[in-house]
Formats: C-alpha cells, structure tokens, sequence
C-alpha cells in the first residue's frame, strides 16, 4: 500500500496527539477527532484556588526517553520532583518507603530499618536467595511470582501500593511479562534479591519529570498545531475502494469522512466497537480488557497550615489496600514539584497544594460517594496519617471512570493477536495505554509503532496527485 496523505486520527489523548504530530511531520494531511470538549484524555489541568495543577497524570518516567524527547522538541521546559523520598501508611505509621523494583526490596537493610514487614515477613524475605530459579513456562501474576519468592506480606505491603498506584489495580490479578518483564527475567535467572541488588542504582539519574504549569501542557501544545475537531464521536468505520470511511454527526444526518488511513487512539472498549465488522478478531480481544476507576482529589490550603505536612519531610505517601483505608495515596504536590510551590507562594495569600487517589480495579462502588464524601474521606485518612487536620481552601474532585487499563494474563498474547489482525486491514493502526504500558513514554511509543506501521521512517507520505497516479 502507498504511504498515505489524508490520515483520520480517532482520539486526542497524548497517543492520538503524537501519532498526529509524527504523522503531519511526515508530510501527511491529518484530522484529529474528538468525542470530548477537550483534549488531552487522562492529562488534565484546572485551577484549585487559582492555581493551575494537574488532575490526571502529573509525571513520566525519566529513564525512557520518550516523553522529555518529546517535551524539548516542543521547547518545554522539563522539571525534576525534589529530592524527598515518599512513605508507605502502614502498620500503624508513615515508614520509609525502602528502595525496590516495583515493591520487591533491593537492600534488605533499608527494608529492615522500615519496619514495613512483621519480624516473621522479614525472615520470609531473607530465606529467597535459596530457593532455585523460576521455571516459568506461562505467564504468571505480579502478584502470584513475588509471594512465591518472598512472601505474601512483601506483596500485601509493598508490590500492591506501587502497583495501585500506575493501574490501580491488584498485584495478584496483574500480568507480570506485560506490567514488570524485568521481574520475570531476574526470577527465571535466580534470586530477585541478589540480582536486583546487583543492579545499577542510578541514584544520579531522576526516576521521574514533570513540566512547569503542569503535565496538560503537553497535549494542549501538541494540539495547537493539529487540526483537532473536539465533541466529534466516530459511529463507525468502514472499507471504501479509496481506504476508509469514518462516520460522525447525529444519527439523523450522519457526516461521512474518506481518508487514505486511519490510527485509533481510543481505549479498548471503543476501539472494539469501530473494529466489530472490520477486525473482528481484534474486537473481541479488545473487548476483553477490563479497565479501573479511579478518582484524584487535589487540595488547597493556607500555607501557614501546613506545618504538620512539612514535618513528614516526604512528598507523600502509599497506602497498602490491606490496611483498609479509603485513600490509595497521597502526594504532596507543593514538596514534591518546586512549580506547585512557587505557584502556590505567588498567591495573595500562600497556599500549598496536595492530591489522595481513591478507587482500584473491580471496587468501582466506593466511587459511587459524592465529591463532598470523597473530600471528607480524604481530609480523615490525612488527618490520621500525618496530624494535618486544616481545613482546605479549595478542593477539586476529578473522576476518571474506565481510566486504566488492566494487563490481565496473557496481555503480551492478546495484544500481539490484535496487532495481527489490525495489521490485516490496509492503512489501519492502534495505539494507546491498553497495548504497552500506561505510563506517558510508553503511550508515546505506542504512538510511533502505529505511525511506523502506516508511514515507515524516511518514507515521506506521497503527494495527492503522485497517490491518484498510482
């Protein structure tokens, strides 16, 4: 098939966003389309007492290139957290959260001095250098291959808060080959303790980035270069003799749109839709990932409140969900992000702002509370945890319903079936957070495998006459 020219992009998420920006840089003609008043999909920014923060995705990992490549390519500006370290609620106390590799411990000494773990669970972590490497024929839960390891207890209070707070979801429901490959490979080669000890710190390379003013610039800059058609909802796909045909409008006078291909940057559920005649092998794959809810509660106080706050000397805490708490973390934004704070400093009166999550896989009922409940919820489980008990000055509650993936087992197997039968149909791709990973540099590459697929690199999109020519 010739490169393409004229490319509909469905969905204006970051995936949607780059695929777009990578494909007008290679000479083609692109729309994107949006069935919300808004881009940017799970990255969001609002005001909270005047002050812009974000409420969806407020970092992205460093150690990938992707997301700063593509941040400095847009000339933003890319800004590390400060050097404070987080802390794990539990058993009681705000504990150091000891360095790991997704929750499994890499110095046993930190892990000790924590008191995370019962004597008894500690003496369960200390016996796995003797157990013999991992045969691991199938995929197997994060969950499931770390209790083997290590013990139940090292999976309860550290694997499922790191985990719940990039899914939102449970370690013994995850794939660990599509969430941590890393772990698997350690596993089958030995002990996960000896070999993750042995592995480089890069205690001088920032984990994480974020850009001033907030991480929804990223989108809204990708998207004012782009043709972007907000509250348009694609009804439906379908082969033309040219390419492809997408339908929008109101059932009653349906808009029809003929482009040479088409990337859908949609979560599963209305990727399946548009692929149910046109891949329906695809579809029935994508209808079968399920996805969590989640809520992001961002608080404003007085900075002269905040002292209680401080004393933590962190920029936040986890939350094992076997402590039964309602709140799954909390960061504090102001300690965290020197912007926050800078931002927060120039108001008339000093704030400070921070932000609790709420909600896991499969636990969508406790969502169901108002945002008056949520807020409350949220100010108790601080108020336990740390002694801060002010009373905001702004509060914002930001709902994100079907917001994360769920990489259930076999989700390398799924997505390689999808990608296969999306590869059949010319002149389609797929891209976004249900295929490889969920974080912002993982999108983003998403993005480039499915704009590779339609125009491979170096090959510039054909012009309109030489395409009718051929």
């Amino acid at each position: 098939m010739p490169s393409p020219t004229r490319v509909a992009v469905v969905g204006a998420g970051l995936a949607g966003l780059t695929a777009a920006h990578d494909l007008s840089a290679r000479g083609c003609e692109v729309v994107v389309l949006e069935s919300a008043d808004r881009v940017g999909g799970k990255i969001r920014r609002t005001d909270v007492a005047g002050v812009t923060v974000d409420v969806g995705a407020e970092a992205m990992l460093h150690r990938r290139p992707e997301g700063f490549e593509l941040a400095r390519s847009l000339d933003l500006e890319v800004e590390h957290p400060a050097v404070v370290s987080s802390r794990i609620w539990t058993r009681g106390a705000l504990r150091q959260l000891p360095r790991s590799l997704m929750g499994v411990p890499l110095d046993l000494d930190q892990l000790a001095a924590s008191g995370v773990l019962s004597p008894e669970g500690l003496a369960r972590v200390r016996r796995e250098p003797t157990l013999p490497p991992e045969v691991l024929d199938e995929d197997v839960t994060v969950g499931d291959l770390v209790a083997r390891r290590l013990g139940d207890e090292v999976v309860d209070r550290l694997v499922e808060p790191l985990l719940g707070g990039v899914y939102a979801g449970h370690a013994r429901l995850i794939s660990a080959r599509a969430a941590v490959p890393q772990l698997v490979s350690l596993a089958q080669r030995g002990s996960l303790l000896e070999l993750g000890a042995a592995l480089p710190s890069d205690r001088d390379t920032p984990v994480f980035a974020g850009l001033p003013g907030g991480m929804g610039r990223l989108p809204e800059t990708l998207a004012a270069s782009l043709d972007v058609r907000l509250s348009t909802t694609v009804r439906a796909l379908e082969r033309t003799e040219d390419g492809l045909r997408l339908v929008t409008g109101p059932t009653t006078a349906p808009v029809a749109l003929d482009v040479d291909a088409v990337v859908l940057a949609t979560p599963a559920a209305p990727t399946a839709r548009l692929l149910a005649d046109l891949a329906p092998t695809a579809a029935a794959d994508l209808a079968g990932i399920e996805y969590a809810s989640m809520a992001v509660v961002s608080l404003a106080f007085r900075a002269a409140d905040a002292a209680a706050l401080e004393a933590t000397g962190s920029s936040g805490f986890l939350v094992p969900p076997v402590d039964g708490r309602r709140i799954k973390a909390s960061t504090f934004s102001f300690a965290k992000w020197g912007w926050v704070r800078r931002a927060g400093a120039a108001a008339e009166e000093p704030l400070v702002h921070l932000r609790t999550s709420l909600g896991r896989h499969r636990e969508e009922a406790a969502l169901q509370a108002s945002d008056e409940e949520l807020i409350a919820w949220s100010l108790a489980d601080l108020a336990e945890a740390t002694g801060f008990a002010a009373t905001p000055v702004d509060a914002h509650v930001q709902r994100w319903g079907g917001g994360l993936p769920q990489y259930a087992l076999g989700h390398v197997e799924r997505v390689a079936r999808i990608r296969a039968a999306v590869e059949r149909v010319p002149g389609l791709a797929v891209c976004g957070a249900a295929y490889d990973g969920v974080g912002i540099p993982a999108v983003i590459a998403s993005a480039r495998t499915a704009v590779a697929r339609l125009v491979p690199p170096g090959v510039p999109a054909e012009s309109s006459a030489e395409s009718a020519a051929g």
